[in-house]
């Protein structure tokens, strides 16, 4: 968990940075692939390529895939419908995506994880629900396509480390991940790229840099190492801890408006969600341990 909350803290700019400096100023698909192939290079120096079984290989490609490649795609076009702050609150559905893919590839669903996920989406809904502008459903809809893939991909990558067969440090294996993401990238930026609007100033180039080699690079890495860490509801309920962390940052660095009374009431039903997360996996553990005997 300490992980997964340092992410969210290391994320919360990300949101700002992308939507004050780079959105409708930067071709999307440009952003994109700079940001995926910088974090490739991260990890390229410590993949050993013939330590890994070429299907597990795949399954992290896949991931990596749905997880960066595909939901940048989506990621970054909302921007170009929707506000950081309403980008933040249409991500509130992730926790139950996470929930409800895990339970697709366990063939059973756990009702309490579903429960304190579902709680977890009330908190996040308390923090910021506002009117929304005539692109509402088209960014709607975008936000939860890059909702998804992050969900399939962490989710996918929690249970490929759970059964893999070879013990490598996950840093020597990650860089798998990467090479999906720009297998998908490279041809959409080709097709789809708009060379007239690369960046222009040193600000965006450097920001760009700092997205790649940090928040995708590092980011990612520690994110998915911290999802083999935690169960699934814990893991489910952290994806909206970044809704609160963006919104602070958002106002802090940026002057944005926020509502602290929304926002401390949310954090809080946040908390509480991951208490119940905490009693349910007690729970289960207890009747697992009473069956054994």
């Amino acid at each position: 968990m300490p992980i997964l909350i340092a992410v969210t803290f290391l994320w919360a700019f990300s949101f700002s940075l992308i939507g004050v400096y780079l959105a409708g100023q930067v071709d999307a698909w440009f952003s994109v692939l700079m940001r995926v192939a910088l974090a490739t290079l991260v990890f390229l120096p410590f993949l050993k390529w013939r330590q890994i079984e070429a299907k597990t290989a795949l399954l992290l490609m896949i991931c990596g895939a749905f997880q960066l490649g595909i939901m940048y795609g989506f990621y970054y076009q909302s921007f170009l419908y929707l506000s950081v702050p309403e980008v933040l609150l249409f991500s509130v559905l992730t926790p139950i995506y996470v929930t409800l893919i895990n339970g697709l590839f366990a063939k059973q669903f756990n009702p309490g994880f579903i429960f304190s996920a579902g709680v977890a989406v009330l908190g996040a809904v308390a923090i910021r629900y506002q009117g929304v502008d005539e692109g509402f459903i088209k960014g709607f809809l975008i936000v939860q396509g890059a909702n998804i893939c992050f969900a399939v991909g962490q989710v996918g990558y929690k249970r490929i480390m759970e059964k893999r067969t070879i013990d490598l440090p996950q840093r020597a294996i990650f860089g798998w991940f990467f090479i999906g993401a720009l297998i998908v990238v490279t041809p959409c930026f080709l097709l789809l790229g708009d060379l007239d609007k690369l960046p222009t100033t040193p600000l965006q180039w450097g920001i760009l840099t700092y997205l790649g080699i940090i928040a995708s690079g590092v980011g990612y890495f520690a994110w998915n190492r911290g999802a083999t860490l935690v169960n699934i509801g814990t893991l489910a309920i952290s994806n909206n801890l970044l809704i609160p962390a963006g919104i602070l940052v958002n106002l802090i660095f940026w002057n944005r408006d926020a509502d602290l009374i929304r926002l401390s009431i949310g954090g809080a039903i946040m908390l509480f969600a991951l208490w119940i997360n905490k009693q349910f996996t007690k729970s289960r553990v207890t009747q697992t341990s009473v069956k054994a005997v």
